[in-house]
């Protein structure tokens, strides 16, 4: 039974963070990155879910951790008061991947569920306000992409690739693949997904492999940029 003094969340964010980061090389995770002083990619990267918060929503987070990823547990300290913050190890069970941190995760969501990668970074001036954007679209198209137009191939290879098309003046998701061998036909790639809570059982199809993507169809809301910081460089 949930406690009185504990909100009904509006919607759930997982935040995977249970990674190694082997291509990044350094000695801290790459979340915890420095960006300028006292800011971090990983607060870049809540900065939308900070305003799903500022918009009145009540926002509960779910981290996905393992156990060489306390200095970001710790970190996380300073949001205590912004989100209702939920820990859950990476179950073995679940697998290794990021598919397998999205199935630890969602036992503890509650209501529309938006995943967002804490090492991605939306960029521009209309970033900050997408991830809300995106929640509302997936409430008519059932799932909704943030993401932002990509035409070379080395880097569709490492992203979750989309090929997003213009109809009636709505832009839609037609294909998604996740790290595609061919990248040939995308045309984007996506940052941040956010799904209702009837189709959140099917978000670990979203990066894994062998099922069928869940994203077509799904409502595409385009930004200037998205900065994957795979290394010390950004």
């Amino acid at each position: 039974m949930q406690s009185s003094s504990t909100p009904v969340p509006d919607v759930s964010v997982i935040l995977p963070c249970a990674g190694y980061g082997t291509r990044f090389d350094a000695p801290y995770s790459k979340e915890l990155h420095c960006l300028a002083p006292g800011v971090t990619v990983l607060d870049r990267s809540l900065e939308t879910v900070v305003e799903l918060v500022k918009s009145g929503l009540n926002v509960r987070l779910v981290v996905v951790f393992g156990t060489h990823k306390l200095d970001t547990v710790s970190y996380l300290a300073r949001y205590a008061d912004t989100f209702q913050m939920v820990f859950v190890y990476q179950g073995e069970s679940f697998g290794p991947g990021l598919d397998g941190a999205i199935r630890s995760a969602l036992p503890m969501t509650q209501g529309p569920v938006a995943l967002v990668l804490p090492d991605i970074v939306v960029a521009g001036p209309d970033a900050p306000g997408k991830l809300f954007d995106a929640i509302r679209q997936a409430e008519v198209a059932g799932w909704s992409v943030v993401a932002a137009e990509e035409r070379n191939y080395d880097t569709l290879r490492q992203m979750g690739a989309l090929t997003v098309a213009e109809a009636g003046g709505v832009l839609t998701v037609e294909a998604a693949t996740d790290k595609p061998a061919d990248p040939s036909g995308f045309n984007a790639f996506w940052g941040m997904v956010a799904v209702t809570e009837s189709e959140a059982h099917r978000l670990p199809d979203v990066v894994g492999m062998g099922a069928t993507n869940p994203l077509a169809g799904a409502a595409a809301l385009m930004v200037e940029g998205i900065v994957n910081y795979n290394t010390p460089g950004g």
